[in-house]
């Protein structure tokens, strides 16, 4: 038996799975299936310093809080490997002012 509301796209209440791309060196979001992606990207700047540069969310797909969980994973990592970051990116900037975690803000560089 079909399941009910599995027929159409997953849009709507479909739960965001960032992916992590650690050769590439960045964290992304299949949208629409495989066609398009969010992503956002970072550069080691230093032995444990990274510098989260850009995030870019197709337009069809912008408003609908895709770059919040980029930044989020993105800053989890750093959390989570020690590392210390530097914010290039307006949008991870903004999130961070409207989410001021302790252990995200430690580990802030000027």
């Amino acid at each position: 038996m079909a399941q009910p509301g599995g027929a159409g796209p997953p849009e709507q209440g479909c739960p965001v799975r960032v992916e992590h791309d650690r050769r590439r060196r960045q964290f992304s979001v299949r949208l629409n299936g495989c066609h398009d992606r969010a992503v956002l990207l970072y550069e080691y700047v230093g032995k444990r310093i990274v510098d989260l540069q850009h995030t870019e969310v197709p337009d069809a797909y912008r408003g609908r809080g895709i770059a919040k969980h980029l930044a989020k994973a993105a800053l989890d990592f750093v959390v989570e490997e020690d590392l210390k970051a530097h914010l290039t990116c307006w949008y991870v900037q903004k999130y961070v002012k409207e989410n001021p975690l302790p252990q995200y803000l430690e580990r802030l560089q000027p």
